[in-house]
């Protein structure tokens, strides 16, 4: 049986917007697994990044709740959900938000830190996960602004990582990036999911979202499908059909 990371019962989310209720999520019943790469897709609006922010603790719902193992999160408060996060949750974002006046490794450190005290050993992990993803031990040393956006994006995966988190969320990692270094980023993360690491990505970009073995459609703030492709094989064509497929079906 596969193990659930996560759950959510009838999660919803509403804004006040001009005096009017916006409802953003309905009554969404969810399960995350361990080990799984979760694709969150749907057009503009549809509610996905609410809900990766939802998910994360980065939000709370307005109804429902959020489980994750024997802890109900969605009745934290703002203390503990920062704790929470800082534990449990890594975050890839669009926008790198690297410290400019930080060396590339101290900016990793930072973050681990928060959580472990023993430099040393977070040095060690970090220059291991720099390996992993092709960053020089010359660039661990240089400034954010120093560095492609793509060797940035990658630094942000290792900062996301530094803490071992449970779930690594990504929003749009690819978003700002040029076609290249994008793949390298979704290699990235295909890497680190292949050695167990679970990933939950919101993307509407169809070439990311292939990496993906689970796909949720989201819609007007609702599940509308999802569809199953399996571990993912570099060269699988059936997989772009499949994919197509399915969207097609969704009204993408």
């Amino acid at each position: 049986m596969r193990e659930i990371l996560l759950r959510t019962e009838k999660l919803s989310k509403s804004f006040s917007n001009g005096g009017n209720l916006q409802h953003v999520l309905k009554n969404i019943d969810l399960q995350l697994y361990k080990g799984d790469f979760t694709v969150i897709m749907g057009a503009s609006g549809a509610g996905k990044s609410t809900l990766l922010y939802a998910l994360s603790g980065m939000d709370t719902p307005t109804l429902g709740t959020i489980t994750f193992g024997d802890e109900v999160i969605s009745d934290f408060n703002s203390d503990e959900l920062a704790v929470f996060r800082r534990k449990h949750c890594g975050f890839v974002f669009q926008q790198i938000y690297l410290i400019d006046g930080m060396s590339v490794m101290d900016n990793v450190l930072a973050a681990g830190l928060l959580v472990n005290k023993d430099k040393k050993a977070l040095v060690k992990k970090a220059e291991e996960f720099f390996s992993a993803v092709d960053i020089s031990e010359e660039t661990q040393n240089k400034f954010p602004t120093q560095i492609s956006g793509g060797e940035a994006q990658r630094v942000g995966i290792v900062r996301a990582l530094i803490n071992s988190p449970e779930i690594l969320f990504a929003d749009e990692p690819t978003g700002a990036l040029n076609s290249k270094t994008g793949l390298d980023v979704l290699d990235t993360l295909t890497k680190f999911n292949d050695q167990g690491q679970s990933v939950v990505m919101v993307t509407h970009d169809m070439r990311s979202a292939r990496r993906g073995n689970r796909i949720l459609y989201l819609k007007d703030g609702v599940i509308l499908g999802e569809c199953d492709l399996g571990k993912y094989v570099h060269g699988d064509a059936e997989r772009h059909t499949k994919l197509s497929a399915f969207l097609t079906e969704m009204g993408w």
